[in-house]
């Protein structure tokens, strides 16, 4: 992670089957502006730390397993245009 964290702007893996949560080390990619991870099965909370993606404008989670409230660290992301978090 912290080879990309410099370099990497968009994480698309949308309808993998991925399962388990959402790694916590995704607030580490400071340079993240879109995080795409829906139609898998990614399970738990979505992490407090993607509250520390500054340049992130899109998030993407719709139809995942996801469960608990939505952290309001991402209500200071000023970037932030899209939020998608249905079906879960």
């Amino acid at each position: 992670v912290a080879l990309l964290s410099d370099s990497l702007k968009v994480l698309y893996f949308s309808s993998n089957d991925f399962s388990g949560s959402i790694p916590t080390e995704l607030g580490m990619l400071s340079e993240l502006r879109i995080i795409n991870l829906n139609r898998n099965e990614l399970v738990g909370p979505i992490p407090t730390e993607l509250g520390r993606l500054t340049n992130l404008e899109y998030l993407d989670l719709w139809r995942n397993k996801l469960s608990g409230t939505i952290p309001t660290e991402l209500g200071v992301l000023s970037n932030l245009d899209a939020l998608q978090l249905y079906d879960n």
